[in-house]
């Protein structure tokens, strides 16, 4: 009897816990804004949801690098700082960024030694969303089969798509090429698919700096998965090609939520190749400010025709008439 009490009581949590994951990708899938913080990090590719109307998101973290240029002989080593801001503007779909890098190092060649300081990068911008698959789509969530819940669906091969522009500021900025502008563009197109069981794949491809002297092109592929409703792993991988500098740079790290809105992470990034090999570990955390934040209701194509026909009943209705004449309307009833 206790031993049957045990499974059923194992059974009752499964199935809440389906459900609560059910009701995750429902709302991820409707809306920007999530009960969960959505970082950009530990990775460095950018989704392309925003954090929603009127939410601040700060991402921050520090860095220990070691570069060595076998050919040319020099050693780079240090510590970065690295603060993201992140903030929904005018609608939900819309997001401004600012991103900043400093960085300190010290800088080995056989013709001595230099200690440089400096902003490493200085990037103002805006995301928007163009495309979301999910929007005005409603799916019934099967709670009872695991096995359909997780199932494949060709939906999830359509991505949502995004554009981000931004400018960035070189600021006398020792670790790029000489003739770089004080401003210059960059350019992305962001993809996100949500697959079944916990996966979502990322890509950006970037287009950096390409009115000055050394244009870059690359991108960003990052498979995210969620472990635990506290733990999560990824993997990516970022490709730079530019007359200044190419390389293909390898990234894995895990997230661990403390609370919904603050979330703690760390990774390690290295290459393949020595000219030059690249070594980073980095730790950070992301907290998201959401007091201000309105939630916006979005009604699948179902829920406005129920709307429609709902108006068009209350209008064939005829006014009830008091014991004295006078007209007694109905008590509207409000809608979330």
């Amino acid at each position: 009897m206790i031993l049957l009490k045990l499974r059923l009581n194992k059974g009752l949590m499964l199935r809440n816990r389906l459900l609560l994951l059910a009701l995750l990708t429902v709302v991820l899938a409707h809306g920007q804004f999530t009960d969960v913080i959505n970082s950009n990090r530990p990775g460095k590719s950018m989704a392309a949801f925003s954090v929603g109307k009127s939410v601040v998101q700060a991402e921050g973290g520090t860095y220990f690098f070691r570069e060595e240029h076998n050919l040319l002989q020099t050693t780079s080593t240090g510590l970065g700082l690295e603060a993201v801001l992140r903030w929904g503007i005018y609608k939900e779909e819309l997001e401004g960024i600012f991103e900043t890098q400093y960085q300190g190092d010290q800088f080995v060649t056989p013709f001595g030694t230099e200690n440089r300081r400096s902003l490493k990068s200085t990037i103002i911008g805006a995301k928007y969303l163009l495309y979301d698959p999910y929007k005005n789509y409603e799916e019934k969530p099967n709670v009872k089969s695991w096995k359909a819940k997780y199932k494949f669906k060709w939906r999830q091969l359509i991505p949502a798509v995004a554009v981000y522009g931004g400018v960035n500021l070189n600021f006398d900025n020792p670790y790029t090429f000489e003739s770089d502008p004080i401003i210059s563009p960059k350019l992305m197109v962001i993809t996100q698919n949500q697959f079944s069981g916990g996966l979502v794949l990322v890509t950006n491809i970037i287009a950096d700096k390409v009115t000055t002297d050394y244009p870059s092109l690359g991108g960003v592929i990052t498979l995210t998965r969620g472990f635990s409703e506290k733990w999560s792993g990824f993997l990516e991988s970022q490709i730079y090609s530019s007359d200044f500098y190419a390389d293909v740079l390898f990234r894995s790290g895990a997230a661990y939520l403390v609370k919904e809105n603050i979330q703690l992470d760390g990774s390690i990034t290295a290459n393949l190749k020595d000219t030059p090999t690249v070594f980073y570990a980095s730790v950070g955390i992301a907290w998201r400010f959401d007091d201000n934040y309105k939630p916006v209701l979005i009604r699948s194509g179902k829920d406005k025709d129920k709307d429609k026909d709902k108006k068009g009943k209350k209008k064939k209705k005829k006014k009830k008439k008091g014991k004295k004449g006078e007209e007694t309307v109905p008590q509207p009833t409000g809608t979330k």
